[in-house]
């Protein structure tokens, strides 16, 4: 990026920040996820770093957010209500310890963490032990006059439990927690009202009620972290906290002092899935330097004091820029738009491109290269784009013609879609790319497992068309591979052998390889287990799909549609002619039968698909989450804990990998 292009994408960003923040900041409404917001806010950051010639005095990080309602008296703040720089991972926070260190000439440094909680900053002032203020932060120097309103919060104290003379300030979070929120929420949707969208809303709208009866209605927490007074002789933040808990105060029940950057980010990742289950709500943690005398010697910078920072956890949602559009051709023949955007981080994983589904999707919410966009993880697992942020689209943004593309990415392929259905599809499973896909799919470990047909040589069969749909490996002779110049005579054996092998597969590992849409190894089991061979699995109506527990309607329709497909007709004969006959075999007292195992983590003795595949023949289920019907909670090595403390709100056994190989055994 040179000089011109940062200026530009800056004033961009500013508009949007600025937005952003009247919206939420002022009138309470949310026009994008704060975590979207977070990730444009630090790419502002990042290229004012780059460019600092560019920071001016009114850019979003230069100012605390947000400006008091005209709705209150205003209040001028004592000392300026400042706000954080956040950071997202171990480096930025080494970094931030080392200009610290640096600045107080290799002084020792220790560190005071918290959770920050989600809800609206607020002051108080005593006078001689009694309340006589409360107010917002505003926009750092002044804020909004609560005090009537926040009177009505139980957790804040009308009197000090000690009394203090003269001003006492005591700074804090107003926040509402997660079942509360819930309840609310649930009570506006009833009468017609349009519930709020974050408990950070609903906080700030409930304190700006006119009405103080209203505030009482709703249950708010005041929860304090700093405490501000000449009166009040404390060293450091732990002491503080110690202090206002002896004056009547709320504080974080998760705090903690840590001696070096190692200790501290451990202490973090520790709560990235642990948060979850509290009460309030979550989106970091709030780190500074312990003592109090060397946080005012390192000074403020902008809107932020030197000696803290906001630790971000891994964000659901963030921002970037579309570089290309490419389509995705399945093996089930399904071509998909595929968004490559730049690298973002998202619930704790690189995130580089994302499914655009079909080419309906990209024109409803018109997706074009360059734009930037909120993209998301569903369910924590997959990548979607959520929306495109219009505001940021550059001039020369590129709108994406995908039947164009599809000609032009596909030449050698021919596509349809049928009416009512929003995807183009490869035409009958002639495209050599489609086949190439299925091929694959078929002879890998979790299906077939045909040693020999990797991905390498199966291009080199289909290439050099020796087959024209997977059934054709079992047409191929020993002349026909050593006409490839991939194989000698050893290799050549080896591979006929191996396929000649698979002429009476499990039935479970057939019709997984099959490639029918939606139809995992697990599904395929329980189709096995329920049809007990492929003539009746293809004769199957509707109802009998749905009746097989995990079988929804979109798998259960996806099921006939491929046994009705003429080419899949065709392709089934094929198998059959060919003497290919899959076998079910019936696991009677099947020593794992009716048990169900999760594996987390790395095991030192096998893959976890290997691991799948040995739980399954011996009558066991293999999951992929978490859940009710879950026996076993295999642990192994660099497990992460969010599997380990659902199972044991479950109840469900954890074991090791050495317990796993003995029941194998």
């Amino acid at each position: 990026m040179n000089l011109k292009q940062a200026k530009q994408r800056i004033v961009k960003l500013r508009e949007i920040i600025d937005e952003y923040r009247y919206n939420y900041h002022v009138l309470d409404k949310s026009i994008m996820n704060e975590e979207a917001a977070d990730s444009l806010k630090h790419e502002l950051e990042r290229i004012e770093s780059q460019f600092p010639e560019l920071i001016t005095s009114d850019s979003p990080t230069q100012r605390v957010a947000g400006s008091p309602s005209n709705k209150f008296k205003k209040v001028t703040h004592s000392r300026r209500m400042l706000s954080l720089n956040d950071v997202f991972d171990l480096d930025e926070v080494q970094k931030w310890s080392e200009r610290a260190t640096k600045l107080l000439e290799g002084e020792k440094l220790e560190y005071f963490a918290d959770l920050k909680m989600d809800g609206l900053a607020c002051s108080l002032v005593y006078e001689d032990g009694m309340l006589t203020v409360g107010a917002t932060r505003g926009d750092g120097y002044v804020g909004e006059d609560v005090t009537t309103n926040i009177r009505t919060i139980q957790s804040i104290p009308l009197v000090l439990r000690q009394k203090i003379p003269g001003r006492v300030e005591v700074r804090g979070e107003i926040v509402m927690y997660k079942k509360d929120f819930e309840q609310l929420n649930s009570r506006l949707e009833k009468v017609g009202e349009k519930p709020y969208a974050n408990p950070r809303n609903l906080s700030a709208g409930t304190i700006r009620q006119l009405d103080p009866s209203v505030v009482a209605s709703r249950k708010l927490y005041f929860h304090a972290f700093s405490l501000v007074s000449e009166n009040i002789n404390t060293k450091t933040w732990q002491q503080n906290y110690e202090t206002l808990q002896m004056l009547g105060f709320r504080v974080g029940d998760n705090h903690a002092v840590l001696k070096n950057v190692k200790a501290l980010w451990e202490f973090a990742e520790s709560w990235r899935d642990k948060r979850l289950d509290l009460e309030y709500f979550t989106d970091g943690m709030v780190v500074k330097i312990n003592s109090l005398d060397q946080f005012a010697r390192l000074g403020v910078v902008g809107k932020a004091p030197r000696a803290a920072v906001a630790i971000k956890f891994p964000a659901e949602e963030a921002t970037s820029i579309i570089r290309d559009i490419v389509i995705s051709i399945g093996r089930t023949g399904a071509a998909t738009p595929v968004a490559v955007f730049d690298p973002v981080i998202i619930a704790g994983t690189t995130v580089r491109h994302a499914s655009l589904h079909n080419s309906d999707e990209i024109k409803r919410k018109d997706i074009r290269i360059g734009d930037t966009i909120i993209v998301y993880k569903a369910g924590d697992i997959i990548p979607q784009v959520e929306s495109v942020i219009e505001k940021l689209r550059p001039k020369n943004s590129k709108k994406f013609d995908f039947e164009h593309e599809l000609k032009r990415q596909y030449s050698d392929l021919q596509f349809e879609r049928h009416e009512g259905d929003v995807v183009w599809r490869v035409k009958g499973l002639t495209g050599p790319l489609i086949l190439k896909r299925g091929l694959e799919h078929f002879a890998n470990k979790g299906a077939l497992n045909i040693e020999g047909l990797g991905e390498k040589n199966v291009e080199a069969l289909v290439d050099n068309k020796l087959v024209s749909s997977i059934a054709d490996i079992y047409k191929l002779s020993k002349k026909d591979i050593l006409s490839l110049d991939r194989f000698a005579e050893l290799s050549a054996d080896n591979l006929i052998k191996a396929i000649g092998e698979t002429k009476n597969p499990p039935l479970p590992k057939f019709i997984f390889g099959l490639g029918i849409r939606h139809v995992g190894a697990q599904t395929a089991i329980d189709l096995a287990e329920n049809f007990k061979s492929l003539d009746k699995l293809s004769e199957a109506t509707l109802d009998e799909l749905l009746n097989i527990e995990g079988i929804g309607d979109v798998v259960a329709e996806s099921i006939i549609a491929w046994f009705a497909d003429p080419d899949n007709i065709e392709l089934l004969k094929t198998f059959e002619n060919l003497g290919v006959e899959p076998q079910f075999i019936e696991l009677t007292n099947a020593p794992l039968s009716g048990q169900s195992f999760v594996i987390t983590g790395t095991l030192e003795f096998m893959s976890r698909d290997e691991a799948g595949d040995k739980i399954r023949a011996l009558g066991g289920t293999f999951q992929s989450s978490v859940g009710k019907g879950t026996t076993y909670l295999v642990m192994g090595k660099n497990a992460g804990a969010s599997k380990a403390e659902k199972a044991k709100k479950l109840d469900i056994k954890v074991i090791d990998e050495p317990e796993l190989l003995n029941m194998l055994q």
